[in-house]
């Protein structure tokens, strides 16, 4: 992301309803590499999109259904998601945890309602967080989302809570 201009552009990883953060990271790994979440990695997806991190790019976008990141509150789920090099995620809707946690760690989550179901596996997206925007742009639709809080811009053009808080001088965080 551009701190400068506020917008994300990236290719889209399509899917469906429901993924789990059991999709995104299996349970079985949760405590095998427990000492460095970066060992997980390989196993990014591997149940919906095998051999995930060895396809995606930094910039990527992922764009998803409904109740994204539903199921435990691991949180490993949006770290490594990040980790990964994913920019953002465009959903219908996510599970609040979920959210929660993404955004403390600086990954922009955008609700929308058109973009999950014109949007193609491949197709390029552009997201401007000031504007509340979502374009595709191999399909030439763009939608208006909800805004984010100044509060929660902060955070995501920090790079998460952590670093707004050091920046801001906060060293005891």
């Amino acid at each position: 992301m551009t701190v400068e201009n506020y917008v994300i552009r990236g290719r889209v990883w399509k899917l469906g309803d429901n993924i789990t953060t059991d999709h995104i990271i299996s349970g079985k790994h949760k405590f095998a590499f427990i000492d460095d979440v970066n060992k997980m990695l390989p196993y990014l997806f591997e149940e919906v999109i095998p051999g995930f991190i060895n396809k995606v790019s930094p910039g990527d976008v992922i764009v998803a259904g409904s109740n994204f990141g539903i199921g435990s509150s691991r949180e490993q789920a949006p770290r490594l998601i990040k980790l990964s090099g994913i920019s953002a995620i465009v959903a219908k809707n996510f599970a609040r945890i979920f959210y929660r946690n993404s955004i403390n760690i600086g990954l922009p989550l955008i609700e929308a309602r058109v973009i999950p179901d014109i949007t193609d596996n491949g197709d390029i997206l552009t997201i401007d967080l000031k504007k509340s925007i979502v374009i595709n742009e191999t399909k030439n639709v763009i939608e208006q989302v909800k805004p984010f809080p100044q509060l929660v811009l902060n955070i995501l053009l920090n790079g998460g809570i952590i670093n707004l808080l050091k920046n801001k001088g906060l060293d005891a965080v």
